[in-house]
């Protein structure tokens, strides 16, 4: 009779678990959807052949001392953007990424995907790209929601993140107890 008991303990515990882990996929399952794609895109970025990550180009110097000071650099970034892009354009700077061992530097702005890398030292234009690596990334973080509905400190990628997170969580949980909880059962049946 006790072990009646703890078996239909187990079972009820089994179908606790499968439960859960049917309810939490189906609810999430669109968000489960967005992340594993983005995160993959995301991990074959560098390896896109630059559809995803454009590819650095190479400045003439990579001694500091030979380049432009970084307001310069910043003057011409944003004169480039609206001169070849659209005069439109906000030239807010979000970074600016200094690669010295590359003698560039890339400017990436706040309010569109648009990035340009100049010269260092010369200030020329490298290259101007549209950085789908941030997009996506925005729409993997779920930050991409805080920009579009304007809200402040991320409120909402904190919420998304945390969410998710807690459902991998829930997930790998209840994932492995519907693979183990069976074993277990059959095992301690045979026992018996």
């Amino acid at each position: 009779m006790r072990k009646d008991t703890k078996r239909q303990r187990q079972a009820k515990l089994l179908r606790i678990f499968r439960k859960i882990h049917r309810v939490t996929g189906a609810a999430l399952f669109i968000f489960f959807f967005f992340i594993a794609i983005t995160g993959l895109l995301l991990g074959w970025k560098k390896n896109s052949g630059g559809v995803i990550l454009s590819k650095s180009y190479r400045g003439t110097s990579t001694e500091l001392k030979e380049w432009l000071p970084i307001d310069s650099l910043s003057v011409l970034a944003n004169s480039y953007l609206l001169k070849t892009i659209s005069p439109k354009l906000s030239t807010d700077i979000d970074r600016i990424d200094i690669r010295k061992d590359k003698g560039m530097v890339k400017f990436i702005y706040a309010n569109h995907l648009w990035g340009l890398q100049l010269d260092g030292a010369t200030g020329k234009l490298l290259h101007v790209d549209r950085r789908y690596s941030d997009l996506i990334e925005n729409i993997h973080d779920g930050s991409i929601l805080d920009k579009y509905l304007g809200t402040s400190d991320n409120q909402i990628k904190v919420f998304y993140t945390s969410v998710m997170g807690v459902a991998l969580l829930v997930f790998t949980i209840t994932g492995f107890w519907l693979w183990y909880g069976p074993k277990r059962m059959r095992r301690n049946n045979s026992a018996t």
